[in-house]
């Protein structure tokens, strides 16, 4: 039940930077997909070169934060 709460609120913030927590890892980047099990999670690196993509499973989030950008 709360899966489903946490992935809809979520789906509101696409496009926002988000700090994703694990119990083993510390993702930054921007949330590009929600779905009912899995978070896509663009890793936007400065510079040239391709972008990470780096999906989640909802399962494995501790938590996570909504940033700003750097100016």
């Amino acid at each position: 039940m709360f899966q489903d709460t946490f992935a809809g609120e979520l789906a509101t913030r696409l496009g926002s930077r988000v700090e994703v927590a694990t119990d083993s890892n510390l993702i930054e980047g921007v949330l590009a997909t929600v779905t009912s099990e899995l978070i896509l999670v663009i890793d936007v690196m400065s510079g040239y070169g391709q972008n990470n993509k780096i999906y989640l499973s909802l399962d494995a989030v501790n938590y996570i934060t909504f940033t700003s950008a750097a100016a």
